[in-house]
């Protein structure tokens, strides 16, 4: 596997290497040996997966302790640009965001620790598959409105589709305060 790291620490990006001959081809898009190298957690403890039309933006999600979630991220099918912000008061990249382009094509992967909210914007039809390194708890649950402009993400789109619930999420200040370590 590559490994890319980022500027920020515990997130990584993935890309493994692909074997291909007339038949298809194939990949490990896990191996518990690689992660334990890295330094990633191996106890995965629930897997998702959803389908996201072209232009629909789901997050930016995350959970409080004690059911804070680490997650390893990939597209089955498709293509979406995968955000992390990093949500950890006593990071030196407090505030600050990576955005990852995840597709079924390279079949690339994102390690997202605990301590980021989460989100993706799907750039066509797919299919968005987690393994989560904590159960979903919703008493836990908490989000960013997605186009929070302290973030200035850009999700590369225009006409999101965003979900009510995501629509109406708090922003960073309402919910971290001062940002001036971004």
């Amino acid at each position: 596997m590559q490994i890319r790291e980022t500027s920020i620490a515990g997130l990584v990006e993935l890309t493994p290497r692909v074997f291909h001959d007339d038949r298809g081809m194939f990949f490990e898009s896990y191996n518990e040996q690689i992660f334990k190298q890295l330094g990633l957690p191996t106890n995965f403890v629930q897997d998702n997966q959803s389908f996201s039309k072209k232009g629909v933006v789901r997050g930016l999600h995350f959970q409080r302790a004690p059911f804070a979630q680490g997650k390893l991220v990939r597209v089955i099918s498709g293509k979406v640009l995968d955000v992390a912000v990093d949500i950890r008061p006593e990071s030196p990249t407090f505030g600050k965001h990576e955005i990852f382009e995840l597709s079924s094509e390279k079949n690339n992967v994102a390690y997202v620790p605990e301590g980021f909210a989460h989100g993706f914007v799907a750039l066509e039809d797919s299919i968005f598959s987690y393994k989560c390194t904590n159960i979903y708890n919703k008493e836990s649950e908490s989000g960013i409105l997605w186009n929070d402009e302290d973030l200035a993400i850009n999700w590369g789109i225009e006409n999101a589709n965003v979900s009510e619930k995501d629509q109406i999420l708090p922003t960073f200040r309402s919910l971290f305060g001062d940002l001036k370590k971004i």
